[in-house]
């Protein structure tokens, strides 16, 4: 069969892991090989701190595998190569072939070689002298220039190959999911839980979700917009489990019950108990918010101690410490900009009060709960709650 294109990914953080890192590793490529399987079939390897992504067959997607592959936490960066031989003249040969639109659209050019394996006779310098001189008389058009070149062949000496290819890409950095443990985010329709979602699985964390729905008041599209959601996440964290639970008649009876200044509080209390629930069902052991602290009432320092006080397990925060122009900017990066800002209210913004408090005392609001049957209706709701999986 004929050499084909090669994917080569760049391992990040996991390097640093000491003894623990094969298991990071096997994690990490376990997740590639199972993330580029609707690409094609694929050899996938480690060596030298590099996954090779190797093509079975010539109907592989190699374009799919390489977007598909930007997307997989614990890689850093992401090039498209060509494998040859480890001669100068081979390497020159595949350059040509393998770059020779980028010859044909460039003025300048120079070689960049990095020297994988320190047994290889020659050194960078002298690789990349060599294959230039060979691709400066393949290309006389094209004059060789070092410091500002229209475009850098970049050469790669590994144990087994070369590898030609232009310039990698960034990929999603990161931890490889499923070695950070396992936890349960909630998920609105909003900006923030999507982008905190992604944040918390790229340190290796494995999500579920659980996402609150009040009808009559959301609407069925407010819910399809949280699975779009979810759906687009799946891209980086990997298939998703959510959990959908109805909250219609907690916040009617909050409503009812409670004073107005406290209606958002005592929602979010109820939020977390039936998430803590739901998360140690499914066997994970936090929860994840996209609260941001003082972005609203209910973010106030005050307030979190007041909402997060009826759980007993941790609540990871991610954008603790973002302003909402670094939390659009990642919303757009990651894809789930356009669809978090579709118009369709989420139960959060149900009866929000007109004048919400900000500085919560815990008993005061433990006072105004009083009225309600906490522990029946969130038994209503979790015997309510309904699951689907979301896939890539």
């Amino acid at each position: 069969m004929e050499i084909q294109e090669t994917l080569l990914l760049k391992l990040g953080e996991v390097v640093l892991k000491g003894l623990n890192r094969r298991a990071f590793e096997d994690r990490l490529l376990s997740n590639v090989s199972r993330r580029l399987r609707r690409c094609g079939s694929f050899q996938t390897h480690i060596r030298q701190s590099t996954i090779y992504v190797e093509p079975l067959s010539p109907d592989c997607d190699m374009n799919a595998a390489f977007a598909a592959a930007q997307q997989v936490f614990g890689v850093v960066r992401v090039a498209r190569a060509m494998p040859c031989e480890r001669v100068p003249e081979a390497i020159a040969q595949a350059a040509a072939k393998y770059l020779g639109g980028e010859f044909a659209k460039a003025r300048t050019f120079k070689v960049e070689t990095k020297r994988a394996d320190k047994q290889y006779p020659m050194n960078s310098i002298q690789v990349s002298q060599a294959v230039g001189g060979l691709l400066a008389e393949a290309f006389p058009e094209v004059r060789a220039e070092m410091r500002n070149p229209d475009l850098t062949v970049y050469v790669e000496i590994r144990e087994k190959a070369a590898y030609v290819h232009t310039p990698s890409v960034r990929g999603a950095g990161g931890l490889p999911v499923g070695t950070g443990g396992r936890a349960l985010s909630l998920l609105s329709g909003g900006l923030d839980s999507p982008v905190a979602s992604w944040m918390i699985a790229r340190r290796g964390v494995e999500l579920e979700a659980i996402h609150f729905v009040s009808p009559p008041y959301t609407s069925p599209q407010a819910q399809e917009k949280v699975m779009q959601l979810a759906k687009l996440l799946t891209a980086s964290c990997g298939r998703l489990k959510v959990h959908v639970a109805p909250f219609t008649r907690i916040q009617e009876e909050i409503r009812k019950n409670c004073p107005e200044a406290y209606f958002t509080l005592i929602m979010r209390r109820f939020m977390m108990r039936i998430a803590e629930a739901t998360a140690k069902k499914s066997g994970a052991a936090a929860l994840v918010t996209g609260e941001s602290l003082g972005q609203v009432a209910s973010q106030t320092m005050k307030a979190l101690a007041v909402t997060e006080s009826v759980v007993s397990v941790p609540v990871l925060r991610p954008l603790i410490g973002m302003d909402k122009v670094d939390i659009i900017h990642t919303a757009q990066r990651i894809g789930t900009y356009e669809t978090s800002i579709l118009p369709y209210e989420d139960c959060c913004t149900v009866f929000t009060p007109r004048h919400p408090a900000t500085r919560p005392e815990l008993r005061d609001v433990e006072a105004a709960e009083a009225a309600l049957d906490v522990e029946t209706l969130c038994a209503e709701a979790l015997a309510g709650a309904e699951w689907q999986w979301v896939k890539p």
